[in-house]
């Protein structure tokens, strides 16, 4: 019974981005390791930017410095 937790920043992640990340792991766990889908549980826990730090500093900061992850 494979248990994949995906945590992500507080930062506006729609329901249907949530679905495809469930369906997309969910897949690849079926296709890598032969896996039940109906046994694999996905879970998505966001996190505050206060509560998540990187290179010392808090992501809230970072953010105002206009520092993301988007892909440029």
């Amino acid at each position: 019974m494979p248990y994949i937790k995906i945590e992500l920043t507080k930062e506006g992640v729609t329901r249907q981005q949530k679905q495809q990340l469930i369906k997309g792991v969910t897949d690849l766990i079926t296709a890598v390791l032969n896996k039940d889908p109906h046994l694999t549980h996905v879970v998505i826990q966001e996190v505050g930017l206060d509560d998540w730090g990187y290179a010392g500093e808090q992501v809230s900061v970072l953010r105002e410095q206009g520092i993301t992850a988007d892909k440029k």
